[in-house]
Parts: C-alpha cells; sequence; structure tokens
C-alpha cells in the first residue's frame, strides 16, 4: 500500500510547527529575562524573582496560587517565565520589557480568579504574581492603612485588629483572597449594606503604568484614579498598593446560621426574606443560601435555605430585631453567636469560632476544588410561585447552588457613577451561581459547567434585562472573550455591558488614553477604541494583509 505525499508531510509540518513554537519561546524567554536584568535597579537586583520552566521552583510557585482546579491541568498552557517582584522596581522592569518585546503579561494577586485569566491565556505570555508584595501599615491616627496588592484579606483584618478591636474594613468573606484583584473589582462583602464596597473606601493608590511610571493619585488625576476602583484588574495597570479608610465596628458583633426546607416553610421564609433583607437596619446583613439536599423520605430532594447573618450589634437587640421585621424565620436567643469582628470573619469561611485567629495569616485555603461560576442581579422581588418554579428546576439540576446577597442600605446611596461598579440602587440582591466538584476530567466539568448554565437561563425572567448585568469579580467568560483584534471593541461590549452598565464608555474611553497600545490585556479586559487598534495593526502589518483579514472574516461571518 503505498503512502500520499500529504500523509507524511502533515506530521512533518505539526513537528516543524512544534520546534519553531518552542524555539520562539526559548527566544523571547531569553530576550525577555536579559531585558528584566538590564531595566534592574543594583540596589534591587531581580534575578532572585525571575522562574523559568527550567527553575526547580517553577511549578511550586505557579501552583501555590491556583484556587481552580479546572486551570491547574498537565494540559493548561504554562507561563514561559514567573515574575514574583519584591520591590516596585521589578514591577516597572516588567513592564517596561513587556512593552519592549510585545510580550503577553498577566498579573496575579490571590488566585481566586474564577476563570483563571489572571494566569491563564491561550498565547505565550509571563506571569507577574505580587504575592512577595504583601506590607501593610496601618495608621490608627487617621483610621487609615497601605496595604499591597499581594495581601491577602485575612491578613488585612489580621493586621487591623491587632491596632483596633472597633475597627474593620468592609471587603469579602474568604481569607485567602489577593487584596489587588478584589478591591480592584469591587471589593464585596457583609459590611456592604452599612460602608458600601471595598472601593467605596478606598482614598489613594499606587500603580505602575504601560509606561513604566509609579503613579499615585494625585499623579495619574482623578480619571486614571476612577478607573481603577472597580474595573477589575488587568486592564490599566499593575495595582501596587490601595490606600483605605478603616471603618468603625462594635467590640462584640453577632453571627448566626440557620437552615430551613420546603418542609419547614423555606418558601413562605424565602418570600419574606426578600423584602426584609434589603430595606432591613443597616448594621444587619442576611444572605441566604439555596441548595438542594436530601428530604425527609427516602430517595427524595428538596431545597434547604440557609439564613446567615452578621449583626453589628447584641444578640438581644438582634432577635428582637428579627422578631418585628423577620419573624418567619423563628430566630432564637440559641441560634446566635455573639463574638469579635474578627473572629466573625473565621465564622463567614465556616472555620471553628474557637480556631485561633492567626489562622488569618495562613495563605493557602483549607481545600481545593473545580469549580464554576455565574451571577445576576434581580431588581423586582419573586412571586411564590415563581420560587416554587424555582424549586422544581433546582432539584431536578440538583447539584447546581445559589448565593442570594442582599443590597440596599448604604449601596443605594452611593451613585452608580461614583465608581466603575455601577451596581447600587434598584437592585434588591445578587445571586452568585456555584457548581463545585471535586472528579477530574473534561467530561466531568463539562457536565457540572452545562447544570449551571441551565438554571442561569432559567432564571432569565427573574432578574435583570437589558442589560442583564452581572459582577466582575465573578468573571465569567461565556458572557464574552476579547480576542483584542479590530473587533475588540465590540467584542469588549459583549461583557462590559453587562459588568460595567453605562460606565463602560468612560472606561474605555481612560483605558484609550492611558494605555493606547492594549499593553495590559486579558480575556475580558476594558478595550481600547477600535480605531487605535486599527492603527496598531496596520503598523504592525501591511494595510493589505489588515483589510484582506477584515475581508477573510467578513466573509466568514457572513458564511455562519
Amino acid at each position: 500500500m503505498g503512502f500520499h505525499s500529504s500523509t507524511v508531510l502533515l506530521p512533518i509540518v505539526v513537528l516543524l510547527s512544534l520546534v519553531s513554537t518552542a524555539f520562539a519561546t526559548n527566544s523571547a524567554e531569553k530576550t525577555f529575562v536579559h531585558c528584566l536584568v538590564n531595566h534592574s535597579e543594583p540596589s534591587h537586583p531581580i534575578s532572585a524573582a525571575i522562574f523559568s520552566q527550567n527553575s526547580s521552583s517553577f511549578s511550586s510557585v505557579l501552583q501555590a496560587y491556583i484556587r481552580n482546579l479546572r486551570f491547574n491541568t498537565s494540559t493548561t498552557r504554562k507561563p514561559f517565565v514567573i515574575v514574583t517582584p519584591f520591590h516596585v522596581s521589578h514591577v516597572q522592569a516588567a513592564v517596561v520589557c513587556a512593552k519592549k518585546h510585545n510580550l503577553l503579561m498577566k498579573i496575579r494577586s490571590g488566585g481566586h480568579d474564577y476563570e483563571g485569566v489572571s494566569y491563564v491565556a491561550s498565547q505565550p505570555f509571563f506571569l507577574l504574581d505580587m504575592f512577595n508584595l504583601r506590607a501593610i501599615e496601618v495608621d490608627m491616627d487617621r483610621e487609615t492603612a497601605w496595604v499591597q496588592a499581594g495581601a491577602t484579606l485575612g491578613e488585612v483584618y489580621y493586621r487591623i485588629a491587632e491596632k483596633s478591636k472597633t475597627h474593620g474594613f468592609p471587603a469579602g468573606v474568604c481569607p485567602t483572597v489577593g487584596v489587588g484583584g478584589h478591591i480592584s473589582g469591587g471589593g464585596y462583602g457583609n459590611l456592604m449594606r452599612k460602608y458600601g464596597t471595598s472601593v467605596d473606601n478606598v482614598i489613594d493608590a499606587q500603580i505602575v503604568d504601560a509606561q513604566g511610571r509609579l503613579l499615585n493619585r494625585r499623579t495619574m488625576g482623578e480619571d486614571f484614579f476612577w478607573a481603577v476602583r472597580g474595573s477589575a484588574g488587568g486592564s490599566f495597570g499593575v495595582i501596587l498598593a490601595y490606600k483605605i479608610k478603616l471603618v468603625t465596628v462594635p467590640e462584640r458583633v453577632t453571627v448566626f446560621q440557620v437552615g430551613r426546607t420546603l418542609e419547614q416553610n423555606a418558601t413562605d421564609i424565602v418570600y419574606n426574606w426578600q423584602h426584609v433583607a434589603p430595606t432591613v437596619d443597616n448594621d444587619l446583613f442576611i444572605r441566604l443560601i439555596l441548595e438542594v439536599v436530601n428530604g425527609t423520605q427516602v430517595a427524595t430532594k428538596t431545597v434547604r435555605a440557609t439564613f446567615v447573618a452578621l449583626y453589628l450589634g447584641d444578640s438581644k437587640s438582634l432577635v428582637s430585631l428579627m422578631r418585628k421585621k423577620f419573624p418567619q424565620l423563628g430566630l432564637n436567643q440559641s441560634d446566635c453567636i455573639e463574638t469579635s469582628w474578627l473572629q466573625s470573619v473565621l465564622f463567614w469561611d465556616t472555620i471553628d469560632i474557637a480556631t485561633p485567629v492567626e489562622i488569618l495569616l495562613e495563605r493557602q485555603p483549607q481545600s481545593l476544588k473545580y469549580l464554576k461560576r455565574k451571577s445576576d442581579y434581580v431588581k423586582k422581588p419573586i412571586s411564590k410561585e415563581g420560587w416554587e418554579e424555582i424549586w422544581k428546576k433546582m432539584v431536578e439540576l440538583e447539584k447546581a447552588i445559589m448565593y442570594l446577597n442582599p443590597y440596599g442600605g448604604k449601596m443605594a446611596e452611593i451613585s452608580s457613577t461614583d465608581t466603575p461598579f455601577p451596581h447600587r440602587a434598584g437592585n434588591l440582591w445578587k445571586i452568585q451561581y456555584q457548581a463545585n466538584w471535586l472528579e477530574s476530567g473534561e467530561e466531568v466539568a463539562e457536565y457540572h459547567i452545562n447544570l449551571l448554565r441551565e438554571l442561569h437561563k432559567f432564571m432569565t425572567p427573574f432578574v435583570s434585562q437589558n442589560p442583564r448585568q452581572a459582577f466582575i469579580c465573578y468573571k465569567d467568560l461565556d458572557l464574552g472573550i476579547n480576542k483584542h483584534g479590530f473587533y475588540g471593541y465590540f467584542e469588549g461590549s459583549a461583557y462590559g455591558v453587562q459588568y460595567f452598565d453605562n460606565n463602560f464608555k468612560r472606561l474605555v474611553q481612560i483605558k484609550t488614553k492611558v494605555d493606547p497600545d492594549n499593553l495590559f490585556r486579558t480575556e475580558q479586559s476594558i478595550p481600547v477604541h477600535s480605531h487605535v487598534e486599527f492603527v496598531r495593526m496596520v503598523t504592525e502589518k501591511s494595510l493589505v494583509s489588515v483589510l484582506f483579514g477584515l475581508f477573510a472574516l467578513h466573509w466568514i461571518r457572513h458564511l455562519k
């Protein structure tokens, strides 16, 4: 039997392609590393912060801050170099060299990015991991703190409590989340109804821009400062630190967690929760978790509604308030735990509240899993009939979970244009859809992800519309992926309007001004205006090839 020439040529072409890619990557790595060393200050040499794929510590450094097992597989593309700066000059060198050699840079602070875009890419890239830059300087005289991007929320809370038992900061309930990504996306937690989001309490910032300059609020200007408070990381520069305004909390706060199934009147309780949680006293935050559990009858399933709360006051006052405003839950004094604000962080992270608070200084989560997240905003109460439809769908899907976080209070008092984070007045609560699993493999992943997509689709009549809104810190690539070509602005609009609503256009204008070459980009970053991208393409290629590419793209889309 003879061989066709194409049968022989195909593997040769593939092999040559792989060799060519490997050679190009190695060449880029050497050139980039050489550039980093040349731009390093002699007093702060950068060599100890560079890890190539040949480094013995490369894998451990990469995996140390991967928080979603979906992106820790043998087939996941790895960065060709990891830079772990321990001085501002290292960040500046990385930016200057990335721009000089036209390299894709991913920036990671804590690794909790749900879609892994801070440390994964579909093309060659290097990783700038900020975990060494985690200094926290608390100034109790001014009730402020400078917090570097690589610090975790747990470290921030602990360092504040070291100086004061009556101060805290409004941010997330997961202690291992990194400050850089969390605050830059808005920063959301159980003090939100009292004090707003994290970005509402940011008064200054340090950032390295696309030119490698170290800027603060005064030198970057108010437009730039506006943009870096709620637009998510990876679009405008490398955040080095935020100056935050501390808030006051009582010496003793109260927490509770109470679960009710459908057989325990959960439908009525949930129906009333949606009217109470966004309007009750601002000192009270009641999260609602909806999940499928085993029913009382053998081989049956039911929905359990779990109410988790933080109250900035004592338990006696809380029980009195609940009996007046939310009697359907039937809260008793015995359900309540009085504790310090710092220990309440443990409670919310499902850590035994008696555990020494030093656990907040541990940077690794208790456990890792495969996960997918989506989000929604709800503007109108859902009828009891609507909830009953939702219960049926959840029981059918079984493994999808919903976390409902109430708005109102301070959130309704802040303008939607004060920061890029637009979700303010008019929202009753936000939904986080969760899928979690422990088994590896693409089929298992697709099964769980599709369950979540189906629940998200089912919820369409009950949530915000035109646009359907989403939360940038619950990153979801289903909303759109930007390839940052000529159509970058339009691709960016697909997810940008859902995340930022009317603030998206202003973010694009600022992005185009401060980073016209689109150095800082991810799959869902803020794009530059298309005409700027077109000029860049023409300068990098011939006009004929650009026009031919646009014609071919239009033709392919027309065929579809």
